[in-house]
This record gives C-alpha cells, sequence and structure tokens, in this order.
C-alpha cells in the first residue's frame, strides 16, 4: 500500500512525464551560435585561451596530479594494479571545468593544439570509466566499496561537471565521445538511485542543473526526472556524512534542512546554494513547475534584497562560505567567493529565461562585470577565491589554490559569454546584454541575423542592426537597465517611444533587412546608500557608473595612500575620463570637493599595480 509521501512522489514522477515535453517559452541563443567581436570582452576571452587555460592545463597536469588519477584509474580498471589518489576527493571536476572552458574557446577561436590537448584528456577519462558507468577516480583508487557512503564526498558534483563539459565540447566540436561518457554516468546515476527508489541527497550541488543540460541535448526524459528526484531528495532527513555530522554544519549548510518548495531565506554554503537554485529554476522551465519558481523567487528577494553586496557578490563569512544574517555585508572580511558571483550568473539567466523579466539580467550583469570579472587579473593568470570591499593592501591574487574551483569557472564562464548575450521566444527577440557580438536566432519560425555595435560599459550607445531572413512581424526586446535614468531609442534614425514591459523596452513591428535601432543609455556617476539596516555602511557612500562599481585604490593616489581623506559629500564633483593606456583601458572617475580630490577605478581592476589599500564605501561628509 503506497503511503501518503509515496503517492506524492509517484504523482509527481507522472506529471513530470507529460510536463518533460513542454518547451522554455524563452531560450538563450546557444553560445556556440554567438560571435563575440566586442572590445571590453573579446581580449579578455581571448586571453582565457592564452594565459587562464595554459595555466589550467599546466597545474592540471604537471604541477598537480589531477591528470595521473585518471591515468592509474584507468590502468587499476585494466589490470587490477593498485594506484594512490593524489589531491583532494573533488580534483576530477576541475578538469572537467578547464574541459568545458576549452570548448567554449575553440568556438571563439579554432585551437588544433588546444583541441588535441581536451581530446587526449577525454580519452583518458574515458578510460577511467567502469562498465558499470561509474566514474570517480577518488573512490577508484580508493576503497571502491566506499562509494556514495558519504554524501558529501562529491561524486555526483564530479558528475555534474562532466556532463556540462560534455555537452559544451560536443556543441563546440561535434566531438561526442566525452558525451558518451556522460550519458553512460548519467544512466548509472539513475538505475543506482531513482530506479531503485534508493534516497541520496548530493553534499554539493550541481548534479540538477547539469542534468537537464543533458536532458536539452538528447531530449532523454530521464534526465530530466532524475534532475527533479534530486531536488526533491532534499529536506526529508535522508543526508548522511561529513557535512550532516558536524554540528556546526549540519543539513542547513548545505540546504538539505527543508524540502526546496519550502525555501524561504538564503542560509548555509553560497556556492552550494547557487548551483541548487539554478537546477531548480531550469527544471521549473522545462516542467512548468510552479513550486519551483514559487521558492525561488521568495529566496532570491532574500539574496537580492537583503544579503548581496553592492558588486553583485554575496557570501559573506568565511566561516562557511556563505551566510550569516541577514544585512551582514562586511567589507574587508567579505568572502564573496568567485565561484559564487559566477553561480549568481548561472541562476539569474535561467530566472529570467523562466519568467521574461529583465531584473534577473540586471543581477547578472552587476555581478559579471564586478564580482566576477574581479576574479581573474587582467593577465588572465592570477586570481582571486574571495573578493573584499576594502583591503589594507594585504589581499592579491594568486597563481593557483589547492582548491581550484575558482580558476578553473572563470575558465569557463568568460569564454561562455555569447550565451548570456542573446535570448528568443516564439514572437520575441530579446538582447539581454550589450556585448557588440553576431548571431542568428530562430524567432518563432523566423530566422533573423542581427548584430550588435557598442563601446559598452564605458558608454551607453548601441546599436542594433536586425536582418531577417524575409519581412515579418515580431517583437524586439531591448534591456533597460535598473542603473539607468533616461534612455533614447531610433528606429533607422527616427525617435520611437517605445514600450516598457517587465524591464525591456519592446518595439512591436514588421521588421525587415536593414532596419537599424540605436539606443543610447545615459550613463552618469551615482553616489549609492547602502541600506540603513547594513552596519557595515552606515554613514557611507559607494560609486556606481553604468553597471560599474568603482573603488578607490593607493596607486592612483600617492599623496593618500592609505586613502583615509577619500571621502564624499553632496558638494563632490565628478569627472569621468577615458584613459586607454590605463589597466587594459579604462575609465577613471575623479572625485572633487572643496577638502580634496581622489580617484577611483573599476572594482574589476584592483589589485592590478603595486599592492596598497583599496575600499569601496566612502565615508559621508
Amino acid at each position: 500500500m503506497l503511503t501518503r509521501r509515496s503517492y506524492i512522489l509517484l504523482l509527481s514522477v507522472l506529471c513530470l512525464g507529460y510536463h518533460a515535453r513542454a518547451q522554455r517559452a524563452i531560450r538563450p541563443v546557444n553560445f556556440s551560435q554567438v560571435t563575440i567581436s566586442d572590445n571590453f570582452w573579446r581580449p579578455r576571452m581571448e586571453r582565457v585561451q592564452t594565459a587562464t587555460l595554459p595555466v589550467c592545463i599546466e597545474q592540471t597536469e604537471v604541477k598537480t596530479a589531477r591528470m595521473q588519477n585518471f591515468e592509474r584509474a584507468a590502468e587499476k580498471i585494466r589490470t587490477g594494479k593498485a594506484g594512490k589518489h593524489e589531491g583532494i576527493y573533488f580534483d576530477d571536476s576541475d578538469v572537467y571545468k578547464v574541459i568545458e572552458g576549452i570548448a567554449y574557446t575553440l568556438k571563439t577561436n579554432r585551437d588544433p593544439a588546444l583541441e588535441q590537448k581536451a581530446d587526449t584528456w577525454i580519452d583518458k577519462i574515458a578510460a577511467a570509466q567502469w562498465p558499470d558507468g561509474y566514474l570517480n577516480t577518488y573512490y577508484t583508487l580508493g576503497d571502491l566499496s566506499q562509494r556514495w557512503t558519504d554524501m558529501e564526498k562529491h561524486e555526483d558534483y564530479c558528475a555534474g561537471h562532466l556532463i556540462e563539459a560534455a555537452v559544451a565540447y560536443a556543441d563546440a566540436t561535434g566531438k561526442r565521445k566525452l558525451l558518451t561518457v556522460a550519458t553512460r554516468l548519467a544512466d548509472y546515476l539513475d538505475k543506482t538511485f531513482r530506479q531503485a527508489n534508493r534516497p541520496w541527497v548530493s553534499g554539493h550541488q550541481e548534479i540538477e542543473l547539469a542534468l537537464v543540460r543533458l536532458y536539452q541535448a538528447t531530449q532523454q526524459d530521464r534526465y530530466l526526472k532524475l534532475a527533479d528526484w534530486y531536488l526533491e531528495q532534499r529536506g526529508h532527513g535522508y543526508g548522511k556524512g561529513a557535512i550532516w555530522n558536524n554540528k556546526t554544519w549540519g543539513a542547513a549548510y548545505c540546504q538539505d534542512d527543508v524540502p526546496v518548495r519550502q525555501i524561504s531565506d538564503i542560509k548555509g554554503h553560497a556556492v552550494r546554494a547557487m548551483y541548487l537554485y539554478t537546477g531548480m529554476a531550469d527544471v521549473a522551465a522545462e516542467t512548468h513547475d510552479p513550486g519551483y519558481m514559487t521558492a525561488t523567487s521568495r529566496v532570491w528577494d532574500d539574496v537580492v534584497g537583503r544579503n548581496m553586496y553592492v558588486t553583485g557578490g554575496i557570501g559573506s563569512s568565511v566561516h562557511n562560505e556563505g551566510f550569516t544574517h541577514d544585512y551582514d555585508l562586511p567589507n574587508e572580511s567579505a568572502y564573496c567567493e568567485t565561484c559564487a558571483s559566477v553561480g549568481m550568473v548561472f541562476w539569474n539567466q535561467r530566472m529570467n529565461l523562466y519568467s521574461g523579466n529583465a531584473r534577473y539580467i540586471d543581477v547578472l550583469e552587476r555581478s559579471l562585470y564586478n564580482a566576477a570579472l574581479a576574479g581573474v587579473q587582467l593577465t588572465g593568470d592570477r586570481f582571486f577565491y574571495v573578493n573584499p570591499l576594502a583591503s589594507a593592501g594585504q589581499h592579491h591574487r594568486k597563481p593557483w589554490y589547492g582548491t581550484a574551483c575558482c580558476p578553473s569557472n572563470v575558465s569557463r564562464l568568460l569564454p561562455s559569454l555569447g550565451g548570456y548575450v542573446y535570448a528568443a521566444g516564439q514572437d520575441s527577440l530579446y538582447v539581454n546584454l550589450y556585448v557588440g557580438s553576431e548571431t542568428t536566432a530562430s524567432v518563432g519560425q523566423r530566422t533573423v541575423r542581427v548584430r550588435q555595435e557598442t563601446n559598452y560599459p564605458w558608454d551607453g550607445a548601441i546599436t542594433v542592426r536586425i536582418d531577417p531572413a524575409a519581412m515579418g512581424t515580431f517583437v524586439l526586446n531591448l534591456r533597460l537597465p535598473d542603473w539607468c535614468r533616461s534612455h533614447t531609442v531610433r528606429v533607422n534614425g527616427r525617435t520611437t517611444t517605445a514600450r516598457t514591459s517587465q524591464g525591456y523596452l519592446s518595439l512591436n513591428r514588421t521588421w525587415k533587412k536593414g532596419d537599424v535601432v540605436s539606443l543610447t543609455l545615459d550613463m552618469p556617476v551615482e553616489v549609492i546608500e547602502a541600506d540603513p539596516r547594513v552596519q557595515a555602511n552606515v554613514g557611507k557612500r559607494a560609486i556606481r557608473r553604468g553597471p560599474l562599481v568603482y573603488c578607490a585604490e593607493a596607486a592612483d593616489n600617492p599623496a593618500d595612500t592609505s586613502l583615509t581623506s577619500a571621502t564624499l559629500s553632496a558638494d563632490t564633483k565628478f569627472v569621468a575620463q577615458r584613459q586607454p593606456s590605463l589597466l587594459g583601458g579604462i575609465t577613471t572617475i575623479r572625485a572633487t570637493s572643496p577638502t580634496g580630490s581622489f580617484t577611483l577605478i573599476p572594482y574589476y581592476a584592483w589589485d592590478n599595480r603595486e599592492p596598497g589599500p583599496m575600499k569601496v564605501w566612502f565615508d559621508w561628509r
């Protein structure tokens, strides 16, 4: 006889089988279909190829044993010869993230040597997979009988990153060997857990969103069902292992304290939370399940309204790499892990695709241009793990970390930028990010070529050229950023009044080849005041221009290297000046008041010169 909970789960599975054939109302234009020519982003993407990925490859092959673990695992499977695992139990995931970064980079610039490197790695990964589909070097080289005994050990987290890498590599190259490995592993997981009705909670979320990507790539419903199954496991007391046994951490640390549909506020580890909410939004968008989106909307309000830094960074505490209580946003001790900011990009994109609301892209943009971008040095070969909003001069990027999730995450985020720029619906084309680029999108049954030209984020002039394959009527949605107070829109040179809907300027007209839309976003310097409940910033102000948050650094203010006199008041005047030879080409802001003046630079660019103090929030006199 079915228990009430078993009946509900059975009913949800049956409903999922029906809804899995539904499609998202809005879909992103795939990264592989977008060519980036932007003067701001293109050089950064190229540095991933010339600097970031070479560092990751060297660390993976030479300075650590990550690839050797796969070689040893393959040898053990082939001959039974014992091998030793070196490193941390989740190191496999970094290999997969680097392959994902290589995939995105190959789309931007085909590089035979880089592709050959990835192919060699993929051969080694495939050889390390057990006949039943299981793949994890930590347990293969350790005690295989202990697999799936500690939910904290990141087995399915690593599997998720493998799946994401496999989907991206197939998209970029057409090669499916890694995708075959990934589907075998996903099938193994499905048989081991969902089909066997064996309770399991992922100690570090990632598998959920990866399975949705696998479903989208293969259209096999079982992967979407498995993603949903993983989500429904949480909050029912199934968790076992190091996280749950730790009295300080407990189930809330990995968001396992309540069922996911009951989530109302952010808690625990920031990266885990971002990956969970991304997976929830992904499943909701594919299944039209309102319960997941209601929960993620509630927690989004909590994150953005009470727990997010002005830079778009999240996670204030080093103690749990996450959250403490609402409005606890210290500056110098801010954690703001780079991976959490990358997760904010993921989550907010999915929220936008589900809702069609541009406010989520506003947050995505803030996190991308500030907190996430600060995670990598301008040279592309040094990294921040944490991103404080003030420093006495002791905080610097490093060439690598023992836990290397942040460098490998940067290696996949930046070259995948094309996947965040455009989206399309049945009768709508969305321009979400203002990035010099070109794509051909499917808007319902129409094929539309679109090209952007802009010097964003340094100025707000954007030209969008529309070339439909045939004349037709659809809506062009241009995001109106939340920081913009005034704007103008012109179509073919004539000023137009566009309807504003959910944060977009919507132009509904019959489009023809050669149509040109000119959008100008006014971009003055803004003085920002924090919520008065943020104790760290009472009596302080920050500076923003367009999507960029600014900071003061000692390198630009030699007369006051401690920045003690860098204050703001109602009398402060600001001058923005383009500096093409400074820090890769930036716009600086000179703040001048009766008591003195100082220079500010974009927050993402700090700590790229000689060491010294930095701060984002300034005393208000």
